[in-house]
């Protein structure tokens, strides 16, 4: 397993930053962020399969938008398009779709978290095994892929990608069980870690969810056959119906006989991401059954209660602050504004050839609405705080733009530790409530006064009267420091290469 940090630049350290000589331009914002995981999707049976996988990953561009890929079956071959970029760059021409014949198809959307951004580790990845030819996509990180891979490389096998998911495949190919949904299940039962699948063989769509239901994945049904996907807006923009979620340490098999369900680990209760809840899945979307956008609203009402501040309107960082900051205007009382707007068009790639375009460019993904701000005490809303950048370039924004006072709220608990199920965390030394205080991290972004959500805030926005010390509700590592399974490639001694091949992204 390999987690790509964010910047290792000295000037985007937050301990070495001098706020007072501070030069915005030379902030990593980009690398200020929580990176989606991935997220994945597949239909069986259906004669416009591909052309829906590809909507389906349209709706899911969220969770990763660094490449797509979908592989279909037409009865007696596979056909696979893999392109790096966005769905719509690849996917949304007739002659792409036209190329991917079959009633059977699945299809990923990537943010790299293991595995560097080139085309060979783009999912889904394919393998030719003793019973047929297996596809899989892949959202989530194996915890134990390094180690596994190791010991595959040793005893022979020949690795393609960087990707962990590769790994999956590699386990199902050795597995000496008779038909090729044991061997996955062989392969699932040696790998650690979080994980949503799909699969797709010559005659069936397999989905599976890791033992702890870390990351999400659901069943729905569009015109009498069944699909999986990541996230339930995914099933909305096709018109299918909502099923029910998968259940941790379930697989499903779907074939022309219909829909199986095959337990492959032991009952164990469930604990799923928490941040899909808080800044992960679309608001629109229904998570484990529960409305992502209401409890958004709601940790937005439990951090006015927690830490209301004199203001005269409330300003959420868009798009992830918006139903947060919802909440807590409601709660308040204090009139909401959208005092920052967001150019949704701009991405990593503009070129900033000179220091005078670079500042102009600090201002491109987000703008003031002086109108809305120039002379009011104003209390921003962001879903977290994670090396603090932005949250500078937010803050320095806001008082050029006239505001009085500037006061931080911050819709999730401190962000102390690294994750490894997923999401693209940096090191802890650059997280920045690792390394400050409150009254340091106030006085690094420049606020007027700074709160978080509190842990048990937080659990109460969800429903729960609290958090359960001995068996918690929800995967919460990255505020508590408890990770829920085994990280196995962190005992693995540096340095921990995973390929020797060096490409071009």
């Amino acid at each position: 397993m390999s987690r790509t940090p964010a910047d290792t630049s000295a000037a985007a350290d937050p301990a070495s930053l001098d706020l007072a000589s501070l030069d915005l331009a030379d902030l990593d914002l980009d690398g200020d962020t929580l990176r989606e995981e991935c997220g994945v999707f597949g239909i069986f049976g259906h004669p416009d399969a591909s052309a829906i996988v590809a909507l389906g990953l349209h709706a899911l561009q969220h969770r990763g938008q660094e490449a797509a890929g979908i592989v279909s079956f037409d009865g007696k071959v596979f056909h696979s398009e893999r392109r790096p970029g966005l769905v719509g760059d690849s996917f949304s021409d007739a002659a792409t779709i036209e190329r991917l014949k079959g009633r059977a198809a699945i299809g990923h959307v990537r943010y790299s978290t293991t595995g560097g951004t080139i085309l060979r580790n783009v999912q889904p990845l394919f393998a030719e095994l003793a019973g047929g030819g297996l596809a899989v996509a892949h959202n989530g990180n194996l915890t134990n892929a390094l180690s596994l891979r190791r010991d595959l490389v040793r005893d022979g096998a020949i690795t393609q990608s960087t990707s962990d998911t590769e790994v999956i495949l590699h386990l199902a190919a050795r597995s000496r069980k008779p038909r090729i949904i044991q061997r996955f299940i062989d392969a699932l039962q040696a790998i650690q870690g979080a994980y949503a699948l799909v699969a797709l063989t010559n005659k069936k769509l397999i989905g599976a969810r890791d033992p702890l239901g870390i990351r999400p994945l659901v069943l729905g049904e569009l015109d009498g056959r069944y699909l999986l996907a990541s996230e339930t807006c995914a099933l909305d923009i096709i018109g299918a119906r909502y099923v029910r979620d998968i259940e941790n340490g379930e697989i499903v098999v779907i074939s022309e006989e219909g829909i199986e369900s095959i337990r492959f680990a032991e009952a164990r209760p469930m604990r799923p991401c928490i941040f899909e809840y808080i800044y992960f899945a679309r608001p629109d979307s229904m998570v484990n059954g529960k409305s992502v956008y209401a409890i958004r609203k709601a940790i937005g009402h439990e951090l006015a209660r927690e830490s209301r501040a004199e203001a005269d309107v409330v300003v959420p960082v868009p798009d992830s602050g918006v139903p947060a900051a919802l909440g807590y205007a409601q709660e308040t009382g204090i009139p909401f504004e959208m005092g920052i707007i967001r150019n949704h068009y701009v991405g990593r790639t503009f070129i900033q050839p000179t220091q005078s375009v670079r500042e102009l460019g600090v201002r491109m993904k987000h703008s003031a609405n002086r109108a809305a701000v120039a002379g009011k005490r104003i209390v921003l809303v962001d879903d977290s705080l994670v090396r603090g950048t932005t949250s500078v370039k937010i803050v320095r924004m806001m008082r050029e733009a006239g505001a009085a006072e500037v006061h931080f709220r911050i819709a999730s608990p401190p962000i102390t530790h690294p994750d490894f199920y997923g999401i693209d965390t940096p090191e802890r030394e650059k997280l920045l409530a690792a390394t400050h205080d409150l009254e340091g991290m106030r006085q690094y972004i420049g606020a007027d006064s700074l709160a978080f959500l509190s842990i048990p805030g937080l659990y109460r926005a969800m429903g729960e009267e609290g958090r359960h010390e001995a068996c918690p509700q929800y995967t919460d590592h990255c505020f508590t420091g408890e990770y829920p399974t085994g990280l196995t490639d962190l005992s693995i001694a540096s340095p921990r290469q995973m390929a020797m091949l060096a490409e071009a992204d």
